[in-house]
């Protein structure tokens, strides 16, 4: 018999004769690099404080991947971790769907190289891109193949390299970002209701207001695109602060509203994690008490299309989601994107299995990396290290012939 509560809510696709199966999240998993870049550090690359950065964004730390991490390999640690939850071996998963931005290349998919990095040589792979909505579009693009039956199990990991596009030049982006990865697996368990509704959308007449224009075939990768610095993440942060709100209350209330549910019966509310004055706008204009809220952004920073698995795993860890526990996952991104999950939690919140899988301990510290990736981005020599050698950086660049 199932452990689980009554069903207190309405099943908003019944309404259109729905005969799919349900969805439900068996198993997560997470993965965050070893090195820790806090506030102090950044403060000896670029003209920022500790009390700049956290009284306007709430952030202290976020981790940055080494020069040999890449956005698959943190993904299939995160996809690792999370079969181990579910008990899932790699020849059962039938799909994976990897939502990110920073993708070790523009074509083969993450999603195929994680697929081969996990040995899953039975899944079909692609990748799906809506920036920090990305995972919560996933996981909805996910479930319809479970309801369709399709598929029997689906793998969606949420993974970012974002250091690998930060501008480490400016102040108000490069403080804001981290790498890492979360990851779901979905199947049909019949004694629980799952993924309850989504809610999508986007506005493309903003698409500007956060991007990253060079790479594509409008701007291709030439000197001058570089030049211009095109190949980094641009952001009015004004404005995007702005519509992430509205968005992401706007996405919040339809999905309640759908499912004909109210926010004291929302157990835990896991949000994107781009900055705590967000989250706590979302919360006071939605009517959520903080203390329902999961905040992680404070340690991790905005990790894009993986802060809400990351999140999610955390709340996990502290005990924040129980057996049949209502969950709320509002999520905001670049396209404009957003979207608003809910979630019934299953009977189970402790792993079946767990995974150790990791790289090897690095060298060097955190600091050390942000240096690299500033003096190998900056032909200008305006990292620290170029900054404090004998010979800046630009002197060493070949002469354009």
């Amino acid at each position: 018999m199932s452990s689980l509560p009554a069903r207190d809510f309405t099943n908003p696709r019944a309404k259109h004769g729905f005969q799919g199966r349900t969805c439900s999240v068996t198993g997560v998993g997470a993965y965050v690099p070893e090195r820790v870049v806090t506030n102090a550090d950044l403060e000896k690359v670029v003209e920022t404080t500790d009390e700049w950065i956290t009284s306007r964004t709430g952030i202290r730390a976020r981790r940055i991947a080494a020069d040999n991490e890449f956005c698959s390999d943190l993904a299939a640690r995160a996809a690792e971790r999370a079969m181990a939850m579910a008990g899932v071996t790699a020849d059962q998963i039938d799909l994976i769907i990897v939502a990110t931005i920073t993708p070790d290349m523009p074509f083969p998919s993450t999603a195929c190289l994680v697929q081969h990095k996990i040995g899953a040589k039975r899944a079909a792979a692609f990748d799906l891109e809506a920036a920090c909505s990305g995972f919560i579009y996933a996981l909805e693009v996910g479930q319809q193949f479970i309801m369709s039956r399709t598929s029997e199990c689906v793998l969606v990991i949420g993974a970012e390299k974002l250091s690998s596009i930060m501008d480490w030049k400016d102040r108000t982006t490069c403080v804001l970002f981290g790498d890492g990865a979360g990851a779901a697996i979905l199947q049909h368990r019949p004694e629980s209701h799952g993924l309850l509704t989504a809610c999508m959308g986007a506005d493309g007449g903003k698409a500007a207001l956060l991007s990253q224009p060079g790479g594509g075939c409008r701007f291709p990768a030439t000197r001058e695109s570089v030049d211009q610095r095109l190949h980094f993440l641009k952001m009015d942060g004004k404005e995007v602060f702005k519509n992430a709100v509205n968005a992401m209350c706007t996405a919040a209330r339809e999905a309640l509203a759908r499912c004909e549910l109210t926010v004291s019966q929302i157990k835990c509310v896991i949000p994107h994690q781009a900055n705590l004055r967000i989250i706590e706008a979302v919360a006071k204009y939605a009517g959520i008490p903080m203390e329902r809220v999961m905040v992680t952004v404070h340690k991790y920073a905005n990790m894009s299309a993986a802060t809400v698995p990351v999140s999610l795993v955390e709340a996990l860890k502290e005990g924040r989601v129980r057996p049949g526990s209502l969950l709320l996952m509002p999520g905001f991104g670049g396209g404009l994107t957003y979207g608003a999950l809910l979630v019934r939690w299953g009977s189970r919140v402790t792993p079946l299995a767990t995974s150790d899988a990791a790289f090897p301990p690095l060298t060097g510290t955190a600091l050390d990396m942000v240096n690299q990736i500033r003096a190998a981005q900056d032909p200008h020599g305006r990292s620290q290290q170029g900054l404090t050698a004998p010979v800046f950086a630009e002197a060493r660049v070949p002469a354009t012939r």
